[in-house]
């Protein structure tokens, strides 16, 4: 049985266990030496590992190791930079005898993706303006196989599987809740946004059925989701038969997600619904990696840096302490459902 997980590595624990291979390759460094640089992973997250001055004699050995095998791996916790690094000593690849579960080396989304797919359909199905809820259902629908184990990027936030579809979820959750403070904001255009925003990041990545990203589609290198989305969304309104300004609108929702010019936005939004949607997209993102980082920390402690915002190092609260994930999630899924049968 696998005994110990990304999420709670120790520094200075020496450890024996299993971990899958997310990127392996041998290096040489400044002092002309090969090493091994290894990125391994479970359901908990990714960790760097090094295993120094590799010999010649073991090249062979290593250059039949892949993307996607288990490795078992003797190494001591360390730390570099502000982030947990594996120093290994000894590895070797995983055979039947070993007796792994395949769920312990896939990081995936806290809640099924059936039950996501069918709150969404919920609520895209209750969208009051027509033209909206058509665009938004076929969306959905079109894409329902993907968004079963599509992650919702590559590494950071949601890249898991089904990371895709919570991260939708949440942000559709959390729009509500927006729409009852701010009365001037549409609820079926922000929901439609919401559902439109990152759907392309299906046809932007190749992604595996674990939800692991093992590079990008053609189109994906030279356009991006958003300048995907923008297409796929015209192509579909086009067919409806959805009136040109409502097209637009949901367009531009896509187009403008990201904000800033650097991060692939050429317009910043240019309506309420479209400044709501880039922050509902931050918060989520943010929220997210906010736990993971959280996960492996103690009481009292502070977490790795996470680069994804700033190199902060988090505090994990002795006084506040966090609910359990699936017990956050439970109740935000009875809410959110009850809300949607509504």
């Amino acid at each position: 049985m696998k005994g110990h997980y990304v999420a709670y590595l120790k520094t200075d624990e020496e450890i024996t266990d299993f971990f899958a291979v997310r990127m392996i390759a041998v290096k040489v460094g400044s002092n002309k030496k090969q090493y091994l640089d290894l990125a391994l992973a479970d359901s908990t997250g990714e960790v760097n590992a090094k295993k120094w001055d590799v010999a010649d004699t073991e090249l062979p050995m290593l250059s039949d190791i892949r993307e996607g095998d288990i490795l078992k791996v003797k190494a001591t916790v360390t730390e570099w930079n502000g982030m947990k690094q594996l120093r290994v000593s000894k590895l070797r690849k995983a055979v039947d005898q070993d007796g792994l579960e395949r769920s312990d080396f896939v990081k995936a989304a806290p809640e099924a993706p059936e039950s996501m797919y069918a709150f969404m359909l919920a609520a895209a199905g209750g969208i009051a303006d027509g033209d909206l809820r058509r665009i938004s259902v076929r969306l959905l629908e079109d894409n329902r196989e993907k968004l079963m184990y599509y992650p919702a990027a590559s590494k950071n936030h949601h890249a898991e599987l089904a990371g895709l579809l919570y991260h939708m979820k949440r942000m559709l959750m959390m729009g509500e809740r927006f729409c009852d403070v701010y009365g001037n904001l549409d609820r079926g255009l922000l929901a439609a946004g919401v559902i439109a925003h990152d759907m392309e990041k299906l046809n932007e990545m190749l992604s595996d059925r674990d939800g692991v990203v093992s590079g990008y589609s053609f189109e994906g290198q030279l356009l991006g989701h958003l300048i995907q989305g923008v297409k796929a969304v015209d192509r579909l309104a086009r067919e409806l038969g959805v009136p040109e300004e409502k097209a637009i609108m949901l367009e531009h929702m896509v187009l403008s997600h990201h904000y800033e010019p650097e991060f692939g936005s050429p317009k910043k939004p240019l309506f309420p619904e479209a400044e709501i949607l880039h922050y509902l997209d931050m918060v989520d993102a943010r929220m997210y990696d906010m736990e993971a980082a959280l996960a492996g920390a103690s009481p009292g402690g502070f977490s790795e840096k996470v680069w994804t915002l700033d190199n902060r190092r988090l505090y994990r609260s002795e006084a506040f302490p966090a609910p359990r994930p699936e017990t956050r999630e439970a109740a935000g899924s009875e809410a959110a459902g009850s809300e949607a049968a509504e």
